[in-house]
């Protein structure tokens, strides 16, 4: 039963991401366009694998409600485009110097710093002109951009990915730890789940209670990353472990141990469960999800 319900979940995701990628992938320039050298940068990571959690999260939290897929693929692919964004930026020297991402070379390692950033550049400006382009009406558009500039600002990712790099090498407190993975992890899930209430036209009480899920999710998928970083396997992981320890960033188990860590994700992932019990049968892939967030080993 357990491995049912694991195919279950993989086969749903893989569904759920080829939806995203053939808008992705239509929309955006291909790689032999000039100038070519930007068009291959933006392409190698996003199209370099990845589980597309976000994407999935707002196509998921969408079908709780209606199951046409028309409309709110145009938001899960913004979604998408600004995290690759963010991982593009994260990877360079002079923020986390990562050499790998997805079990590629990170972008910066084959294109240059130079050209990876301006791939994170274009990446971030092109999340906005595909819901300029998407099928809503122009005020649900303009919703839309507001809602995605706002997490994307420096009250959101950018403030996140701030005190990240200036905690490093200190000793940080709980409040701070919190604030970083609120804003660099969390606000951009709360943000999927967001969207695809917003999508649906669900009732207050239902968007209320999903963001509730939202930031439980968010913080428990950054806990799993930060513990995988510790103890988990670089082949699964597509990229180097061991390096918030080296540089000693702010992390849950640097503050907490692991084994508090891991409590700490299991109760989180055990709250959201019991929110997702009030929608049933409807809710079963993504209460599979919700496991999945931390049993996952990559």
């Amino acid at each position: 039963m357990a491995n049912q319900k694991s195919m279950m979940i993989k086969r749903d995701i893989r569904e759920k991401r080829e939806i995203v990628n053939i808008i992705l992938d239509r929309f955006l320039p291909r790689k032999d366009e000039y100038p070519k050298q930007i068009h291959k940068a933006i392409r190698h990571t996003l199209f370099a694998g990845g589980k597309r959690i976000r994407p999935y999260l707002t196509l998921s939290i969408y079908s709780l409600f209606d199951n046409d897929y028309s409309k709110v693929k145009y938001l899960a692919g913004a979604i998408e485009l600004l995290h690759t964004y963010t991982l593009i930026h994260d990877d360079l020297p002079e923020i986390d110097n990562d050499d790998m991402r997805r079990g590629k070379p990170s972008c910066h390692v084959l294109y240059g710093s130079d050209i990876a950033l301006l791939a994170g550049d274009a990446l971030l400006v092109s999340a906005f002109e595909l819901l300029a382009d998407s099928p809503f009406t122009d005020e649900e558009k303009i919703m839309y951009i507001k809602e995605l500039a706002s997490i994307a600002g420096s009250e959101g990712v950018i403030s996140g990915q701030m005190n990240d790099i200036q905690n490093e090498n200190k000793k940080v407190t709980k409040k701070t730890l919190e604030y970083i993975h609120e804003n660099k992890t969390a606000k951009m899930l709360n943000l999927a789940v967001r969207f695809g209430c917003l999508a649906a036209n669900a009732p207050q009480e239902d968007m209320e209670r999903l963001d509730k899920y939202a930031s439980k999710i968010g913080l428990a998928f950054q806990i799993v990353d930060d513990i995988l970083d510790v103890e988990g396997n670089p082949a699964l992981l597509g990229k180097t472990i061991g390096k918030d320890a080296e540089v000693q960033k702010a992390t849950f188990p640097a503050l907490y141990g692991l084994d508090k860590s891991h409590e700490m994700a299991e109760k989180l992932i055990a709250s959201a469960q019991k929110i997702l019990t009030h929608y049933g049968e409807k809710a079963e892939k993504l209460s599979l999800l919700t496991d999945f967030i931390l049993t996952r080993k990559f």
